[in-house]
């Protein structure tokens, strides 16, 4: 199998993140907020580097990948040439990678474990440099899904505070597929409300406005940016 990677002209990759902010900011106007109160993150996974970088050319800075691997490959040659460049890490993390992902990315939003705080904790005592955390909680309680649960959050979002140190800005979900994200959302509002946490990353492609009208001070886009993920195809015969 042999991925085929169809990077969008960088125009359209311009006038893609001119439409999201739009949107972004009329979202935001309908809830009473300002639009700067939003922040867009430009999830890249799967695509190119030429794709990151036509939206470094069109003024976006804050990108979020799946993978360290991925990233690893992408952003440093990237960070360069834009040492203003933000990077999260939305994807699911391995102890394995945890010094890597310390190195590389300026805010990781998928802490949901114990054991990957605690390496976290090790690795940014070790390295001196200290990421932002967001707790990922699994609010739909769904078993293929990372995430803590939400039952076990409140007493999560303490032990990684107050025992571990870690700089816990803020929440992260997302939603089941089938569900009304609305509900979600206003739990992660809520859950945030009551541990004191300000940021809430919530809300892809397709339901951003609701995470907006929610309170979502992060969301992720890539599908609306970028285009549809670059699709895997049999290799043709020799």
């Amino acid at each position: 199998m042999t991925a085929v990677v169809q990077t969008l002209p960088q125009a359209t990759i311009a006038a893609n993140l001119a439409a999201v902010r739009e949107r972004i900011a009329a979202a935001a106007a309908g809830a009473g907020r300002a639009p700067d109160s939003v922040a867009l993150v430009a999830v890249s996974k799967t695509h190119s580097a030429e794709a990151v970088e036509a939206a470094l050319v069109a003024g976006q800075r804050i990108f979020g990948e799946n993978r360290v691997q991925e990233a690893q490959r992408k952003f440093p040659a990237l960070r360069q040439r834009w040492p203003d460049l933000c990077l999260h890490l939305v994807g699911p993390l391995q102890t394995n990678k945890v010094r890597e992902a310390v190195a590389l990315f300026d805010v990781i939003e998928s802490v949901d474990r114990v054991r990957l705080a605690e390496a976290l904790a090790t690795e940014m005592a070790r390295a001196g440099r200290r990421p932002d955390c967001f707790i990922q909680v699994n609010t739909g309680e769904e078993p293929q899904k990372a995430g803590i649960a939400p039952g076990e959050a409140g007493a999560f979002i303490a032990d990684c505070r107050d025992r571990l140190h870690l700089p816990v800005r803020g929440l992260m979900c997302i939603p089941p597929a089938a569900d009304d994200p609305a509900v979600h959302f206003a739990f992660l509002r809520e859950l945030a409300r009551r541990h004191d946490l300000q940021l809430l990353s919530m809300g892809m492609s397709g339901d951003f406005e609701t995470a907006v009208a929610l309170g979502a001070t992060h969301v992720r886009i890539g599908t609306a940016i970028f285009g549809a993920r670059p699709t895997a195809l049999a290799a043709a015969p020799g």
